[in-house]
């Protein structure tokens, strides 16, 4: 990717109101359960967490992500426990800076450029044209017990760089359980049982590590 200068101009002193705009923090919002400190962004001009913000916080312009060398951004999001997602609340823009489209792949933390054309979405959004938080809403048996969700930005509208402001998720938190270790106990161990206990292996619920 060929670099280019582009001015890191995140303040603007016009705002729209959001789609969601004037509404009290909603109920489901996961902002709390996202592992901030491991946010990370791909070809951007900051760090990752610098848009993952507070709901009261999500219409501030003060701070956003550009993308660096192109118009591409890939955003790996990791979550402390397990989440159902059923909405992606996203500010972007300002017109030519907005991405043409978001790209949601879940539990994939490790999606690159070099491999993100060669898989296929859990599900993808044209992005509108508008100043405020836009709702996506998501198709939840998709994304139920995910540990992480990577967003890419293929393109921008028209510019050399895409911005994005915030970005959010609405859903449902749970804690991440461990599987129980099954362990077999032998007080005298003899041979003739060790071939019994092999033989009942395929009967156990064994969990796949």
């Amino acid at each position: 990717m060929p670099p280019h200068h582009h001015h890191d101009d995140c303040g603007h002193e016009h705002q729209e109101h959001s789609q969601v705009g004037n509404e009290p923090n909603p109920q489901d919002n996961l902002y709390k359960y996202i592992d901030r400190e491991n946010v990370i962004a791909l070809n951007a001009s900051r760090p990752g967490y610098d848009v993952i913000k507070p709901w009261h916080n999500r219409q501030d312009e003060s701070v956003c992500i550009e993308s660096d060398a192109d118009d591409q951004l890939i955003l790996r999001i990791p979550f402390m426990g397990s989440v159902r997602l059923r909405g992606l609340l996203l500010k972007s823009g300002p017109v030519e800076h907005t991405p043409s489209k978001v790209l949601l792949f879940a539990n994939e933390m490790n999606l690159d450029f070099s491999d993100v054309t060669n898989r296929s979405p859990t599900q993808e959004f044209n992005v509108a044209q508008a100043r405020g938080v836009g709702e996506y809403s998501l198709r939840t048996a998709k994304f139920s017990n995910l540990s992480s969700i990577s967003l890419y930005f293929p393109s921008s509208q028209g510019a050399d760089s895409t911005r994005v402001y915030y970005v959010g998720f609405l859903g449902h938190w749970s804690e991440r359980k461990e599987e129980p270790v099954i362990t077999v106990y032998e007080a005298q161990p003899n041979i003739s049982d060790h071939d019994k206990i092999q033989g009942t292996e395929g009967n156990l619920n064994i969990p796949q590590l």
